[in-house]
């Protein structure tokens, strides 16, 4: 009897030494991976880290579209983002409720979101046969029980590591909209005799409708964006005049937009057969393009091409699978201009960088060539992007290498926001996209 009573004890302290070496390697491998670290939260659409990449958020099934919802509608946005550490990572979401001007409306989670207020990213798989390995995350949302907006208006989405709200990875604005009042857009030059030829007039009616407004210069609020820049958006805090149930917001110096120009395309779907703006390719241990440089088109006339005003597309032409078989290449970027001006930098956008001008986009000047050179790691796809130029006194030139025109294609999207007497949040009341002509050819 001692003898078994001995041995069972011998069993049961090896059984604990199997499970303690167990999870010391458990805790090993977690401890190896090196946490996200932790991030100043800013209320706009932002990759928090290098290694966040290709993020792609819009209704599901509607790539082309903005991130928008229809409040109780039942519909989904999706997500989806490559993250170049290539492990597997815990990463958490929730949604906030925001202003018309993008602060936080400082509501409780029960007053904005029906049922789960965070939840936690489980469709996630790993890169096939890349040069750059990654993991590939996607989710869509809201689903039933989960992250249900309850009021209209601008929302956050937040994406973070470890349900550790700190240690940001990513952030995207997204709207949910109640149609309450009616939108009349129109397009016109501008009525600045000097600038009818490179501008684009906005003239919005807002039709309130069976909505009650007690005070329309004060409770209303109209945004307008081109081509979904944050950067090329205007405020309208009162209408120019009130007629009957109408809010008429058409003053002269108002809404009037700098055309610009039709975005430059850069197609690299195919590593194999290269599209015909690629004037080389290097394989190393990533691969490089170098494009055929683009030229200064601040004084050429008008010529129509086809853009997707800064949209970008993931796309993969040699493999069946875009998400995990499309790789990466660094990309070389080439503007021919005349020398700088003192302090001025430049950047190469999109919506693939959302606009932002930071380290990673910005080009240097080669006095030698008599060009700017810039590069970025981008994802197998079609991409249109365009130039922005920031003197030494950090005034944005959007167009100074782009041109001006009033012809250009360009869509723009109409935001109504009502704020009801006595409340602390703005609801989406009306929303409206209008495209200028060229656009409609598309």
């Amino acid at each position: 009897m001692k003898a078994f009573i001995n041995f069972t004890i011998v069993i049961c302290c090896l059984n604990l030494h199997v499970f303690a070496q167990k999870k010391e390697k458990k805790e090993k491998r977690r401890i190896n991976i090196e946490r996200s670290p932790e991030q100043e939260l800013s209320y706009s659409d932002r990759d928090y880290l290098p290694c966040i990449k290709s993020v792609q958020f819009h209704p599901n099934g509607e790539e082309q579209a903005i991130p928008i919802l229809s409040l109780n509608s039942g519909d989904q946005l999706f997500l989806s983002f490559d993250d170049l550490r290539a492990d597997n990572r815990t990463f958490y979401y929730t949604i906030e409720h925001c202003t018309f001007d993008w602060k936080s409306s400082n509501l409780s989670t029960l007053e904005y979101i029906e049922g789960v207020t965070e939840d936690r990213i489980f469709d996630y798989k790993s890169s096939v046969n890349t040069l750059q390995s990654y993991t590939h995350y996607q989710l869509s949302f809201p689903n039933e029980g989960s992250m249900l907006p309850k009021l209209s208006g601008n929302y956050l989405l937040k994406v973070y590591e470890d349900a550790d709200k700190s240690r940001l990875i990513l952030t995207r604005k997204f709207y949910v909209y109640r149609q309450e009042v009616g939108l009349d857009i129109n397009i016109l030059p501008s009525f600045d005799v000097s600038k009818r030829k490179q501008n684009q007039k906005l003239n919005v009616e807002v039709n309130l409708e069976q909505l009650n407004i007690n005070n329309p210069y004060q409770d209303i609020k109209v945004v307008v964006k081109q081509n979904r820049r944050d950067d090329m958006q205007e405020v309208l805090s009162k209408p120019m005049f009130v007629k009957e149930n109408q809010l008429i917001y058409n003053n002269n110096k108002t809404l009037d937009f700098d055309g610009g120009n039709e975005f430059h395309n850069l197609d690299i779907r195919s590593f194999r057969l290269l599209s015909g703006q690629i004037q080389n390719s290097i394989k190393d241990s990533l691969r490089t393009l170098i494009l055929i440089p683009d030229q200064d088109l601040s004084a050429e006339t008008y010529s129509f091409s086809f853009d997707e005003d800064g949209k970008y597309f993931i796309r993969n032409n040699d493999f069946d699978d875009s998400e995990i078989e499309g790789d990466y290449a660094r990309i070389e970027f080439t503007l021919k201009t005349a020398p700088p001006s003192k302090g001025e930098r430049l950047f190469i956008v999109g919506l693939f960088n959302n606009f932002e001008t930071n380290s990673e986009n910005e080009m240097i000047y080669d006095l030698e060539k008599k060009a700017w050179k810039g590069f970025l790691k981008l994802k197998q796809g079609l991409y249109h992007y365009t130039y922005k130029s920031i003197d030494e006194n950090g005034k944005v030139l959007v167009n100074k290498y782009n041109g001006h025109h009033f012809e250009t294609g360009n869509t723009y999207d109409v935001f109504t926001y009502y704020r009801k007497p006595a409340t602390r949040w703005d609801e989406l009341v009306g929303y409206g996209t209008v495209k200028t002509a060229n656009n409609e050819r598309r």
